[in-house]
């Protein structure tokens, strides 16, 4: 922007806080630009840098065409049309907060309860974090975030309310387990720069991890906060992802279990439908804080970002069906487990390893052994071949504030399973060729006598005998080479 046009805006307008200068949205813009297509574009990018949830829709499409009524523009619902369309109050429909409420139970196994006049609506999780961001702190204020972190928190928190993020370092050495070690000295660090922690932020399941918090981090962490007398925020919106043991457990159930040390005031859950049940258009957030002006506050300043009431409408009606919501988690949670088995177990043989994982929509893979050097100038150059030599839009670690380079977030469920087989014969050829392996043996193993999935073989035999399949004589000649010089 030229600078005499910057001098009639706002510093909010003209800044960069948005954080779009990043290769986590860089990596978008190149499959905005080229996106890959089966029969249109089958050269194109393939998205596998965006966490949504495609696997059940069709479970979801079954269940509304069979309740016409949950939804005010049918002929069956429009009876109570005029009753949706002029209701103003942000509260927001009873029966969407008490449908939501026992959706949270559920998720978690009915071990812990949820007061639905504690729900609060917003605008997404995006802007659940914000408004949760303008109740508990002011500009110049911090709060603690384990790395790596998802990118959208540098926007979400901070842009508009000008508070700041101070990284505590996880290391690979334990898997990224957030230490009260770790704690302190991110804390003690922000003390040293005279900046004031107002709270500490957690991701339960974590993007990118793809691992669930497990008891002891999570009552260390709760400690932690209660000593430094600062919030404690949950962002639980993957927690009906988990496929694997151990399972969720949400700070909900820890501060159940230590009502005595705990300040219920200093505790605060954000929720969303995003990711578990892949409706991130529907723009349906959550807050639920056990501060009774956190929640008032909240609820007030959601009038900035309301769900629509059509919305709520035929969210609380389908989360009120019980048989639905039992089959929808366990089916979910089934396809989830299946189709991450698949790419990780893929990527395993062929020497590809990624962090072991129990839940959300990704994998974090491990690429370091790829590096030219152990440096992020050598994982962005990595990141630059995949994305425009092998067409794959993965996002790298460091977009992430991974504190090391070479690893990378792979999203796995926003595909159908054919756009899968492509994406990870791409990635088999692009092995191939940057680690010098023998091809046909080497494919052999990678794909076995057939996939161990639900993909029919008649599929995959149609794949290979597809003119749209990478060729080993493809123009990505060692991609690697042209990375390491």
């Amino acid at each position: 922007m030229l600078k005499h046009q910057q001098q009639f805006l706002s510093k909010i307008a003209t800044n960069e806080g948005h954080g779009e200068n990043s290769a986590f949205f860089d990596g978008w813009k190149a499959y905005d630009m080229n996106p890959y297509h089966p029969s249109k574009n089958p050269n194109g990018v393939i998205q596998m840098g965006l966490a949504e949830n495609q696997l059940s829709f069709d479970l979801i499409q079954e269940w509304v065409k069979n309740n016409p009524r949950a939804s005010v523009c049918t002929a069956d619902g429009s009876d109570e049309f005029k009753d949706i369309a002029i209701f103003q109050d942000y509260h927001g429909l009873p029966e969407f907060r008490n449908a939501v409420a026992r959706f949270m139970e559920k998720v978690r196994g009915n071990r812990v309860r949820f007061d639905a006049d504690r729900i609060v609506m917003s605008g997404g999780a995006t802007g659940a974090q914000e408004t949760l961001a303008f109740c508990l702190a002011d500009p110049g204020d911090a709060f603690l975030v384990p790395t790596p972190y998802y990118p959208g928190n540098d926007r979400d928190l901070t842009w508009r309310t000008r508070i700041r993020l101070v990284p505590v370092v996880c290391e690979s050495s334990n898997n990224f387990k957030i230490t009260r070690t770790a704690l302190e000295t991110a804390y003690q660090k922000a003390q040293e720069s005279n900046i004031k922690i107002k709270g500490l932020l957690l991701n339960n399941p974590s993007n990118p991890l793809g691992t669930a918090l497990d008891r002891e981090s999570l009552t260390d962490s709760l400690h932690f906060t209660m000593e430094k007398k600062i919030h404690l925020i949950c962002d639980e919106i993957y927690s009906a992802t988990v496929f694997r043991q151990p399972g969720f457990i949400s700070i909900a159930e820890i501060v159940q279990e230590d009502t005595a040390s705990c300040n219920l005031d200093l505790i605060h859950i954000v929720y969303s439908l995003s990711k578990d049940l892949g409706f991130p258009g529907f723009r349906v957030g959550i807050i639920y804080s056990y501060n009774d002006m956190v929640t008032d506050c909240a609820r007030k300043m959601s009038s900035f970002g309301l769900v629509s009431t059509q919305t709520q409408h035929l969210i609380g009606s389908m989360l009120s069906d019980d048989a639905f919501v039992g089959r929808f988690l366990k089916e979910s949670s089934k396809r989830l487990g299946t189709r991450h088995g698949l790419l990780c177990g893929k990527l395993a043989k062929v020497g590809i390893t990624s962090l072991k994982g129990n839940s959300g929509l990704f994998c974090w893979m491990d690429l370091r052994r790829l590096l030219k050097a152990q440096t992020f100038e050598a994982e962005m150059e990595l990141w630059s071949v995949i994305i425009n030599e092998v067409k794959i839009n993965v996002s790298p670690g460091a977009s992430f504030h991974c504190s090391e380079p070479g690893w990378f977030r792979v999203c796995f469920a926003n595909m159908d399973d054919e756009t899968m087989i492509v994406a990870m014969n791409r990635i088999l050829e692009f092995v191939i060729q940057s680690k010098g392996m023998e091809a046909k043996n080497t494919r052999k193993q990678f794909w076995g006598s057939k996939l161990e999935i639900s993909l029919s073989s008649r599929r995959l035999d149609a794949f290979f005998m597809s003119p749209h399949r990478m060729s080993p004589h493809s123009p990505m000649a060692s991609p690697l080479v042209r990375a390491r010089t």
